[in-house]
């Protein structure tokens, strides 16, 4: 496929079928932009990987062609990715709004990455490139400084809104219906949005609700409050330390993405009185009705401050029974038993819990959902729709609802990663892929965890592990002591005696019986043992645990 040519082209190397991997492509001629890099979070399966990211082989073999990076905004699924990016890819520049910028270089700094050429947006910048340029549209999300962004090519304009919904009474600054209009008046191409609510009926609630709730919360609470959130919904926190200055209450911080959200928040003059903010040593002189605990954790996460709070295993919070643990959050899918346990453990130590319902707005979601599309449909009239960020039940309903608002339904495009979308003065249509598939990061390793590794965990974490070890007089040919073995996950040895002995004996046998019949090998062995020991230890037990030789080679020692 001819990728650069007059053509506009637009394709994602991740957000779809799948919530969190944001990073999207567009390029005409010898052009090329990125909108956003961000990570997903692994599901439960992916066990011991931290985060999975995009492959990014294509922007590496057309690293001369990239103009810049542009930020919607400032949340992991959509910065969590630059630092990876950034080792591989040559970025000329990155735009940003002061808090993703901020957020960014904490990133960078961690990683001991320096990046200078971070440019800020403001409502008003046009980037203007050859072929290309790009304008921003403010939008009301859960973090200051959202933006979508509108690139104006050849073959008409391309909108990205990034995350956003419809707030008529929003904590900061209004989204520019405005420019919205102007934009659809000009005629949008092609249109990409936010499909991760697209399933929920009815307008997004304001975040001002949000306020309400807590004011009523504080004023009827004599004890301190603990209120777990996400650390990124800067709004929120924003929200929680103006009631807690109207109720004299203090607060503390727990866990490091919050107090890093916070900082940020100071430097930009979203928080302005730091004396907001003590440490445990001065909470101590103060009443239970003076403090409020703010801390990560509101997903159940279990190493997170509020899993450790419950747990008890928390080295400077202990529960009081007065306590009021407020859940200012939703569950993301997946998440709900986890959170679940959480909540049965403070329960079980006597404390009150609040979590977001029908009946108590402690909650609202960033995100547009079902009218708030429909009203985005009718303000930017596309021609074309490329529903993005959203499982594809998400993709297909937000589909659906674009086709109730008069677009064509052969204009449709419900894409993966990967799927090309080229425009031309004629029409847009799909044209065929580019790589998009996963990388797994574990640890310091990327992209060499292959689904091997995965498996071999998958197997540990059901059934365990079984080693032995072998003296192997590698001259002779000659087994010089009897297997030993041991195992983790599989049976406790000193409980299961005769299993084990059966199993040794077992592994002498494949020994003795391989060494006589041909040359000695290693590696031979090895796989000799495993291949005829799985069945074996599967007809004792029912359990297949992965099983590792470690084989001695030595020389018999004759005295």
């Amino acid at each position: 496929m001819d990728f650069f040519n007059d053509e506009t082209k637009v394709a994602a190397l991740g957000g779809l079928e799948e919530i969190g991997k944001n990073m999207y492509i567009v390029s005409c001629k010898d052009e090329l932009i990125i909108i956003d890099a961000g990570v997903m979070f692994p599901e439960d399966e992916l066990l011991g990987i931290d985060y999975v990211i995009q492959d990014i082989s294509f922007l590496e073999e057309n690293q001369d062609k990239i103009k810049g990076l542009f930020i919607t905004h400032g949340h992991e699924d959509h910065i969590g990715g630059i630092s990876f990016l950034l080792s591989k890819v040559k970025i000329p520049v990155i735009y940003a709004s002061n808090i993703a910028k901020d957020l960014i270089l904490k990133k960078l700094e961690e990683k001991n990455i320096k990046f200078e050429n971070i440019q800020t947006i403001t409502p008003d910048l046009i980037v203007k490139f050859k072929t290309l340029s790009v304008e921003f549209i403010t939008v009301t999300h859960s973090i200051p400084g959202s933006y979508g962004i509108a690139i104006h090519t050849p073959n008409g304009i391309v909108v990205t809104t990034g995350d956003f919904k419809f707030d008529l009474t929003p904590i900061g600054p209004m989204a520019d219906l405005a420019k919205m209009a102007r934009l659809g008046n000009e005629g949008v191409k092609l249109l990409l949005t936010d499909s991760t609510n697209a399933l929920v009926p009815g307008f997004s609630k304001s975040e001002s609700l949000v306020d309400d709730a807590l004011n009523d919360i504080f004023a009827k609470t004599y004890g301190r409050i603990i209120i777990a959130t996400f650390a990124s919904n800067i709004y929120r926190l924003k929200h929680i330390v103006e009631t807690c200055k109207r109720y004299n209450r203090k607060i503390i911080t727990f866990g490091r993405s919050m107090e890093n959200s916070i900082n940020v928040a100071i430097n930009n003059n979203l928080i302005q009185d730091k004396s907001m903010f003590i440490d445990t040593i001065a909470a101590k002189d103060l009443k239970k009705n003076e403090i409020c605990i703010l801390c990560t954790g509101s997903q159940g996460e279990p190493l997170a401050a509020l899993s450790r709070i419950a747990n008890g295993t928390h080295k400077q919070i202990k529960l009081l029974p007065d306590d009021l643990v407020v859940f200012s959050s939703s569950p993301i899918p997946g998440n709900t038993a986890a959170i679940n346990r959480i909540i049965n453990k403070l329960y079980l130590k006597g404390v009150k819990v609040y979590t977001n319902s029908q009946l108590s707005d402690i909650h609202t979601s960033g995100h547009a959902k079902i009218e708030d599309l429909k009203l985005l449909f009718r303000i930017l009239k596309p021609e074309y729709f490329m529903p993005i960020h959203g499982e594809y039940r998400m993709l297909k309903h937000h589909g659906d609802l674009a086709k109730i608002c008069d677009v064509n339904e052969n204009n449709i495009f419900i894409c993966k990663n990967g799927d090309v979308v080229a425009i031309n003065k004629e029409k847009a249509y799909k044209k065929g892929t580019i790589p998009a598939g996963d990388i797994y990061v574990d640890g310091s390793r990327i992209g060499n965890i292959g689904s091997y590794v995965i498996k071999d965990r998958k197997l540990m974490s059901k059934d365990g592990i079984l080693m032995t070890i072998l003296n192997i007089d590698v001259i002779n040919k000659k087994l010089l002591l009897k297997p030993n073995v041991t195992t983790r996950g599989f049976i406790l040895v000193n409980e299961n005696p005769d299993l084990i002995k059966k199993i040794e004996k077992k592994i002498e046998e494949i020994v003795i019986n391989s060494l006589a019949k041909k040359q000695y090998n290693y590696i031979d062995l090895k796989n000799q043992i495993i291949f005829e020991l799985n069945p074996f230890i599967k007809e004792l037990t029912g359990r297949r645990p992965i099983i590792t030789p470690v084989i001695m080679e030595l020389k018999e020692i004759i005295n």
